[in-house]
């Protein structure tokens, strides 16, 4: 390709001299490469049609490719052990310690890398939608791919903010088509995500999944946010009554539990899906799009997701139909991790800018249990909520392939457990103080089984769990009458308009008594086997909020 006369507008370099200097003392060959920076959607799609095997989908989406890695590599990622936060990362099986010289010979390797590149792609963006809170990122990859991605992902600056942007709070290099050296210290395979709060940079390797990036600035976030602002980061999606000051909601829950579907509520504004921070101000998103899981999605069933999927989309290891061009978001052949990237605007009742500047009224926080005895719904004590926070839980069915029939438990810490990267008590801690200080009401709703365990029972329908969090919205639910769920301790509903009141009480519609108390005690005891990994430093009156027997 010729260079020179066609040097479009976004490339101008009026960027370039002012940030010429930090490229070039970053180790960039300037002579050689050619930098884009914030470049249109079409001109990073003719990029990645052209090199990188994209297409173009039906539906005016972008469908790429991530290559080897489909999703995360938890057990390749590294935080370097330096001075100025050893102290506060919790370190261990999630937070793996790298030390500084290893960081600098990947981070050499990843500039070696885009040096060798014709494009490199620059995305410049903000994480977090308050000014107070927010910090400037810049994203710099190899693939246009990448790009469009954190395009979507981070929050878009407008023109004058691109202008006058300044010196980035923190820089992605993505060089993942580019392997890490196995013969490095440290190194545990050719794939290396490393993030160094000393300089503030992160540094990918080996992977080409766009995923890790943002939750490369997750992890971030739940550093910086509670170590330098005070506010508490949060897994969560969030939303708010419509209207001036409406209510506002946030929902934890772990994959599958149903935190995208019940938070896409038409009656209600969309602040975001999967990341938010509680400050002392209110609610606010860190991202400035969703990253939606697309298997078996359907118009039918999730009408926002699906009809969000259009130009400026991009569709991640979706297969499609040659002939005409359709996804099919049945096919799992490539992964069962498909998904979609796009701009939160592409939402019709996203509430922009994702910022609510109010306290929540109402926690929800989802599992999908597939023992089938944890109630459908139950208002949890504040010792209760951290405790469950902590806890994290919630459970796989059984996989047909590998002839397992029992489900299987997941606990992850503070919903979220590959994300934190201080001890799950300070989180948490931080949650009760603000639900003390805001008087607000912590609810655990069941998504999973009812009237037997998975094989037998079978999942609570979706409308009766809409119907729940709709009580709980206008204020039904809260005035209703209580009583006792044994072991747990739980507080559960008499009556829920819209929903059978036998199926509120688990051991009501259990056919067999015996079965369900055999279930419930061996939930139970698995609860506190897990919760014994995390309860260093949490105040007794929590550890005692779980299962009693």
């Amino acid at each position: 390709m010729v260079h020179g006369h066609h040097h479009t507008e976004f490339e101008s370099n009026q960027f370039l001299g002012k940030e010429l200097k930090y490229f070039s003392q970053a180790g960039f060959d300037l002579d050689r490469i050619h930098i884009k920076r914030n470049a249109p959607i079409a001109s990073l799609y003719e990029d990645a049609i052209l090199n990188e095997g994209a297409v173009i989908s039906s539906n005016g989406a972008l469908i790429n490719f991530s290559g080897k890695k489909t999703g995360r590599s938890p057990k390749d990622k590294r935080i370097v052990f330096e001075e100025t936060s050893k102290d506060d990362i919790w370190w261990g099986p999630v937070n793996i310690k790298m030390d500084e010289h290893t960081f600098e010979i990947n981070r050499e390797r990843a500039i070696d890398y885009l040096n060798t590149r014709e494009n490199v792609y620059v995305f410049d963006g903000f994480a977090g939608w308050d000014p107070k809170y927010r910090i400037k990122v810049r994203v710099i990859a190899s693939r246009a791919y990448h790009a469009l991605f954190m395009h979507n992902m981070l929050i878009r600056p407008t023109p004058e903010e691109l202008e006058n942007f300044g010196e980035p709070d923190f820089i992605i290099y993505n060089a993942g088509q580019f392997p890490a050296n196995r013969f490095t210290t440290g190194m545990t395979s050719t794939t290396s995500v490393e993030v160094n709060f000393k300089r503030m940079e992160m540094v990918i390797l080996g992977t080409e999944y766009a995923g890790e990036m943002k939750k490369g600035i997750f992890s971030v976030m739940h550093y910086l946010q509670p170590v330098k602002f005070g506010q508490l980061s949060l897994h969560s999606s969030a939303n708010q009554a419509k209207g001036d000051n409406g209510d506002v909601t946030l929902f934890f829950g772990l994959s599958g539990t149903g935190k995208t579907t019940l938070s896409a509520d038409p009656n209600r504004l969309l602040i975001g899906d999967d990341e938010h921070v509680w400050s002392d101000t209110g609610v606010f998103n860190i991202e400035g799009g969703c990253y939606a899981k697309t298997i078996n999605l359907s118009a039918e069933k999730e009408p926002e997701i699906f009809n969000a999927i259009k130009f400026g989309s991009i569709l991640e290891n979706v297969v499609y139909n040659p002939a005409d061009r359709k996804p099919d978001y049945d096919d799992v052949s490539i992964t069962e991790n498909t998904r979609c990237a796009y701009p939160i605007e592409y939402i019709p009742n996203a509430k922009i800018p994702c910022i609510a500047d109010r306290q929540p009224s109402n926690i929800i926080m989802l599992c999908c249990d597939a023992f089938g005895v944890l109630p459908p719904v139950s208002r949890l004590t504040p010792e209760q909520a951290q405790y469950h926070f902590v806890a994290g839980y919630t459970s796989k069915t059984p996989g047909t392939e590998d002839g397992i029939v029992e489900p299987s438990p997941t606990f992850s810490t503070c919903y979220g457990q590959p994300f934190i990267v201080l001890h799950p008590g300070r989180y948490a801690h931080m949650l009760a103080d603000r639900m003390e200080k805001n008087k607000v009401d912590c609810w655990l709703i069941n998504t999973g089984w009812t009237g037997g365990k998975f094989g037998t029972g079978k999942r609570c329908p979706l409308k009766y769990t809409r119907a729940i969090v709709d009580a709980i919205h206008n204020g039904t639910l809260s005035k209703a009458e209580f009583e006792n769920f044994p072991i747990f301790n739980l507080a559960i509903p008499k009556a829920v308009e819209g929903v059978p009141s036998e199926i509120l009480n688990p051991a009501k519609v259990w056919p067999s008594k015996e079965a369900f108390d055999a279930e419930l005690n061996k939930l139970g005891g698995m609860f506190q086997k897990a919760f014994a990994k995390y309860e260093e430093g949490l105040a007794p009156a929590v550890k005692q909020a779980g299962p009693v027997f």
